[in-house]
């Protein structure tokens, strides 16, 4: 069951619509947005790059740009290690464009999944050190590996840490007691004593920072001028797909780099990645968010989950038209075989949740010993969208059980995993995410101590439709949708708005689609005025509604009368109250205004 609410944050809308030259609607989806103060209103409509923050308000920025400088002017030999997933090839990828360009001795390293596992380990600095490197910078990991980082002091290397996830921390006597690794500089602005005007950041935007401030101290010039060069914008580009990547909030700074990026993205100069928006089929002018969440992203994790991410790190860095477009199409083509595992994963974890009391747990655990572990996440992300709890994937690794878990917004997933820790060989993540290890025989353990630890109640579990505007469909015309365009870009903390309006007739439909999973409808409010409205949703969960509500045979009648025509009197109509947002469909040469339905009752 979902609860509507309508968002009943209050301002003065004419006002800013005013002084704006926006609409009072628009002003009044900004305030939901808890946009409030005017400096913030405008940055979130006409932001730019030069507002973004310094990189010097990070912590330990200026520590770690001196070190760099130094070790390059000794010809010291660097060594990047960094993650497996989208915003770790990202981060890699920007640092070493960057510590090329100032002619440093570097190269990169980036953990294998299954061999390594994530983020620093003993192995993994023992084989730098065995290269010759003399100073490890990470990337995107790093802020956790305490014991790593002291093992690699005490082989007399020096370790620089990038990172954006959360400070680890030991709690005694009810206080948290922060544990920072000793490296010789920390860069993350989760730390407690770091000032970051926005923490929020990924870490390719950190690894992003860093590379405009040694620029800028190697050439003796402003970080801005740095940021608006060839080498700058490109980075930029990256910065931006990672933010997505990571699901990190479309607020603030993030806001302006993805807005930034994506722009620059139509036109990218990089050749592995116009050789991957070629290979997937986008059209590169009509790039957004969904696009790299959904389409282009899942094409550098799927590497990283079934084979190695040096592939896609290639991919960035390959001159070579000809590899870039073989590398490609192996992304694509490893994607591929990936939505194929995850389906089957999938309906094993459903299988095993129906059949056993698992189904009344507050906190789901699925152990799927045979499911390939790099698919977990994946898997407990679509369950926990399935059920809308909190869950746990754990499979079969080669020393003991891996998994990953999705949360919902009340459940933090680190500080939860934190109570039970003694129960891991290794963990880590944040409150909507997070990775475990663990020995076979704790799988139950683990299962039973997170549901006896859980204190979410019914309405945690209940899904909010939260409801920008209720507003007739009427208010929708052509100048408007253009004008919500202002909005963009949309996805975590900026979702596409949403609109309501009661007493929706539905007159006539068609079931579209290749799988038949579409349906669109011709509508009319209590006025008699027509729309054509889609549905994108569970169009199966939609039918049984309608016909526990009104009959099977209104919904066959539903889909019997063409458009234009009206139900006979003899049968009570469809009538649902709707939550939608107005958009523009464009077909074979045709635009017309369409709603998109996003739920009903």
């Amino acid at each position: 069951m979902s609860k509507w609410m309508v968002a009943a944050k209050r301002a003065d809308f004419n006002a800013i619509a005013g002084k704006y030259q926006i609409s009072p609607v628009l002003a009044r989806i900004i305030r939901n947005r808890d946009v409030v103060e005017d400096a913030d209103i405008n940055k979130f409509l006409n932001g730019t790059r030069a507002e973004l923050y310094a990189p010097e308000c990070l912590k330990d920025m200026n520590k770690a740009v001196e070190l760099l400088l130094h070790k390059i002017a000794e010809g010291k030999h660097i060594r990047i290690i960094g993650d497996y997933d989208i915003d770790g090839i990202c981060s890699t990828y920007i640092l070493y464009r960057g510590l090329t360009e100032c002619g440093a001795y570097v190269d990169t390293a980036i953990p294998h999944r299954i061999r390594d596992g994530y983020g620093l380990n003993e192995h993994l600095i023992q084989e730098a050190y065995d290269a010759g490197t003399d100073t490890v910078l990470t990337c995107d990991n790093g802020i956790a590996a305490y014991d790593q980082i002291a093992f690699a002091n005490t082989l007399g290397m020096t370790v620089i840490v990038t990172d954006h996830h959360e400070v680890p921390y030991d709690e005694i006597d009810g206080e948290r007691r922060y544990k920072v690794p000793h490296a010789s500089a920390v860069v993350d602005p989760k730390q407690e004593d770091c000032g970051y005007p926005f923490p929020e950041i990924c870490g390719a935007v950190v690894a992003y920072k860093l590379v405009l401030a040694l620029l800028a101290a190697r050439g003796h010039t402003q970080w801005q001028e740095v940021m608006e060069s060839e080498l700058g914008l490109e980075l930029l580009e990256f910065a931006a797909f990672a933010t997505i990547g990571d699901v990190m909030e479309l607020r603030d700074e993030n806001r302006i780099i993805v807005k930034s990026g994506l722009e620059l993205m139509a036109h990218t100069r990089n050749i592995g990645l116009k050789a991957l928006i070629q290979a997937t089929g986008i059209d590169p002018a009509h790039i957004k968010p969904y696009t790299i969440g959904f389409v282009l992203g899942p094409c550098l994790n799927a590497t990283g989950r079934l084979d190695t991410a040096t592939n896609a790190l290639e991919l960035f860095q390959t001159a070579d038209r000809n590899r870039a477009a073989m590398l490609a199409g192996d992304l694509k083509a490893m994607n591929d075989s990936r939505k194929e595992l995850t389906l089957k994963g999938v309906d094993e974890a459903v299988a095993q949740i129906e059949s056993s009391d698992r189904k009344q747990d507050r906190v789901l655990v699925v152990y799927l010993p045979e499911v390939h572990e790099s698919l977990a996440g994946i898997i407990a992300g679509r369950i926990r969208e399935k059920y809308g709890k909190p869950t746990f994937v754990l499979t079969k690794a080669e020393e003991g059980v891996k998994g990953s878990g999705r949360s919902i917004d009340a459940f933090h997933m680190y500080d939860e995993l934190t109570k039970c820790k003694d129960l891991f060989t290794k963990y880590g993540g944040h409150k909507l995410a997070a990775g475990l290890s663990l020995a076979e025989e704790k799988v139950d353990e683990l299962r039973r101590r997170l549901n006896e630890n859980c204190r979410l109640t019914d309405e945690d579990f209940e899904e909010k439709v939260l409801i920008d505007v209720p507003m007739p469909m009427a208010y929708a015309s052509f100048d408007f949708v253009a004008e919500l365009e202002r909005l963009e870009p949309f996805g975590n903390g900026n979702p596409k708005p949403q609109f309501a309006q009661k007493n929706v007739r539905f007159l006539s439909g068609r079931v579209l689609g290749a799988n038949r999973n579409v349906g669109k409808y011709t509508v009319a409010d209590e006025d008699g005025r027509r729309y054509e409205l889609i549905y994108f949703g569970d169009l199966e969960e939609f039918h049984e509604y309608v016909s526990a509500k009104y009959g099977a045979e209104a919904l066959d009648r539903l889909y019997r009368t063409r458009a234009g025509q009206d139900y006979g009197m003899q049968i009570e109509p469809i009538v649902l109250s709707v939550v939608y947002y107005p958009d523009v469909n464009e077909y074979r040469g045709n635009v017309s205004l369409q709603m998109v339905m996003k739920y009903y009752q």
